[in-house]
């Protein structure tokens, strides 16, 4: 029996992240029944009910990161009235590096309900077929865009036992790539997978070295989710490994006492040990 929503809420429902075929039948009912479906672009979600066979009853509004904090509290009271107000997103689910964490967050402590309409994750999608670990992982998002910015975040994570998952656009994915080899070690094991459920699927998959050098021979399009292995667990790195990843660093046009603070944050060795190492280091 078909169970219907109950009246005035706030509703995040996922919506395919490719294939249409991928939409629930909850998806097509709430769309189809909502008074309020707030999306992140309306002519994505046009598109979207034309895909799908549905027209809405409710009224549409846009909901983006750039009326997000004005239109908030709109939602809420439309909400709080005795609406149905329906989030969704581009693709995926809402409030995951998408709109939807503001409302939910507002909704939670005014008493608002909330509920969750599940469905395709981009995420979880490209765990599931990076054929890395699966048991423990960690959802980073987008990277920092700035470089000095991007390699905190990334010497915070060098020594993270847990899969993690990053987005990227495309036309940023080889510097991305270049950075996580640089604080994670060439070795570590990675899968780039790109328009996961679409026509294209491919998931690309080896070391970050391999993946950044595919990268480079043949730039991949559309849609990207790249998953990292975790820091691995045994016996401390060796410090000539150590030395020559502070070298490669150095060729690449990064200071000494830089390159020594990311290697000794990705491989546990002594800052200062290392620097002092690399001093002594006979000179190319």
């Amino acid at each position: 029996m078909e169970q219907r929503e109950q009246p005035g809420g706030i509703v995040l429902a996922a919506t395919p992240i490719g294939n249409l075929g991928d939409a629930t039948d909850r998806l097509r009912d709430l769309l189809a029944t909502a008074d309020i479906v707030a999306a992140e672009d309306t002519r994505r979600l046009h598109r979207l009910l034309q895909g799908l066979g549905i027209s809405t009853a409710g009224s549409i509004t846009s909901y983006h990161e750039h009326n997000e904090a004005s239109r908030t509290p709109e939602l809420l009271e439309a909400a709080r009235a005795g609406a149905t107000v329906l989030i969704v997103t581009d693709a995926g689910m809402p409030a995951v590096s998408d709109p939807g964490f503001r409302l939910v967050s507002a909704a939670v402590r005014e008493g608002v309900p909330v509920t969750v309409a599940p469905g395709p994750s981009a995420v979880l999608t490209a765990l599931a077929l990076s054929g890395l670990p699966t048991d423990r992982f960690c959802f980073e998002g987008f990277l920092p865009r700035k470089t000095g910015e991007r390699a905190g975040r990334l010497a915070e994570l060098a020594a993270e036992p847990r899969t993690m998952v990053f987005f990227e656009a495309p036309h940023r994915v080889e510097a991305m790539l270049a950075a996580l080899t640089g604080a994670f070690g060439p070795s570590r094991e990675a899968a780039l997978a790109r328009e996961l459920t679409k026509l294209h699927e491919q998931v690309r998959r080896g070391s970050l070295d391999e993946l950044l050098t595919g990268t480079r021979e043949d730039p991949p399009r559309g849609e990207i989710v790249v998953v990292v292995a975790g820091a691995p667990a045994g016996p401390a790195a060796s410090v000539d490994d150590a030395l020559a990843e502070v070298a490669r660093l150095r060729a690449d046009g990064m200071r000494l006492k830089d390159a020594a603070a990311q290697v000794a944050t990705s491989t546990g060795l002594s800052r200062r040990d290392l620097y002092e190492a690399a001093l002594r280091q006979p000179s190319s």
